[in-house]
């Protein structure tokens, strides 16, 4: 499973910005609007330090890491739903993302053209999620339209499917209305599951990109603050990055220099692995492990998974023929070293098709060929 993320946001906000230094593509970036029409795309390999052990302790062939692709969503205006701005093309490269990174502009610099020439961040969220609220209202209305008339020839229990459809539709409708994101619906878990079907753009997980400057990174700032207030309201999460920082961290090869560029503004990490383990959070993902000789590699499954699913992420033949998983946890190998001491140790289990796969499990599966 590959972690997709679409970058949107207005105009001259940083996104091709952010997008180069994230993915190291280098995306075409300018001072007016409509630069990136066609979306660029990136995929990487997601930073894991627990990989990073195992292939230290393995010493494999190869090191193989989980992904995430990043795709450059070109700059969204007011009308957007409409067709503005070449809109549509656009709404519809959003719809195929399974996450929304929204890159906001949180730095003041008059030598770069804001498309409303002024420094509102919550303003710009509005803008963008009112688009995408008023593309999802075009979507509901026309399910709405035809579950109320399929309604009137169904009988018995297609009938109460339909009511419980119509129930969602109108809570979802409501919000929408209001420009708001339609997953801030009040919604039942029956509720949120109608929903899928209709992939509403405002139902994605979203969280705020705060593009800043170093000062901010080092300080933070009231539009930063602000942008957070707004994500901690709507259940979102929200993170400070500077794109130029990032562009140049990303041009160093030598981890020893990186470093230190991190220490001068305090920093223990790359924005993207901060963007990463929000992503993970919001779309409720988890890594496992498979590790030999030939190779170490981070699996990317959804937390809940059971063996057998994580199985067949490797191959579908591991899971139709799956038997049985030996595991053990990345904590216990980091404790004692060696498979042979975490053996000894009674900390390697076998489990069945039941089990549910946790976060950082070392798996070897066993399957009828």
């Amino acid at each position: 499973m590959a972690l997709n993320c679409g970058i949107v946001g207005l105009p001259n906000v940083g996104k091709s910005t952010i997008f180069s230094a994230l993915s190291s593509v280098k995306a075409e970036a300018a001072n007016y609007p409509f630069c990136t029409i066609e979306p660029n795309t990136g995929i990487i390999p997601i930073p894991d330090s627990r990989l990073d052990y195992l292939t230290g302790l393995f010493m494999p062939e190869r090191s193989i890491p989980a992904v995430i692709e990043f795709v450059d969503i070109a700059g969204l205006v007011a009308g957007a739903s409409k067709g503005e701005g070449l809109g549509n093309r656009f709404l519809a490269h959003i719809r195929e993302t399974g996450i929304i990174a929204h890159v906001v502009r949180c730095f003041e610099d008059p030598d770069i053209v804001h498309v409303a020439n002024r420094i509102d961040p919550l303003n710009d969220i509005d803008v963008i999620n009112t688009e995408l609220a008023l593309a999802d209202l075009d979507t509901v209305d026309k399910r709405l339209e035809k579950v109320q008339r399929s309604m009137r020839l169904l009988g018995g229990d297609q009938k109460k499917a339909a009511e419980h459809e119509l129930s969602a539709l109108s809570k979802v409708r409501e919000v929408l209305q209001d420009g708001r994101p339609a997953r801030l619906a009040d919604l039942s878990p029956e509720e949120l599951e109608e929903t899928r079907p209709w992939f509403l753009l405002s139902m994605k997980p979203q969280i705020y990109v705060c593009n800043t400057d170093e000062a901010g990174i080092k300080n933070g700032n009231s539009h930063i603050s602000a942008v957070k207030a707004r994500a901690m309201e709507e259940g979102s999460e929200a993170l400070a990055i500077c794109g130029k920082f990032e562009a140049e961290l990303a041009e160093m090869d030598n981890p020893d220099d990186k470093k230190a560029f991190l220490d001068e503004l305090g920093l223990n990490e790359p924005g993207l692995s901060a963007l990463v383990r929000s992503a993970y959070r919001l779309l409720g993902l988890r890594t496992f492990f498979t590790v030999g000789k030939d190779e170490c590699r981070a699996w990317t499954i959804k937390a809940g998974n059971k063996a057998p699913r994580a199985a067949g992420t490797i191959h579908t033949d591991f899971e139709k023929g799956f038997i049985k998983a030996e595991v053990y946890s990345f904590a216990d190998i980091k404790e004692f070293g060696s498979e042979s001491a975490l053996k000894a140790a009674g900390k390697l289990r076998t489990e069945g098709r039941d089990y549910i796969v946790e976060d950082g499990d070392i798996m070897f599966f066993r399957f009828n060929r």
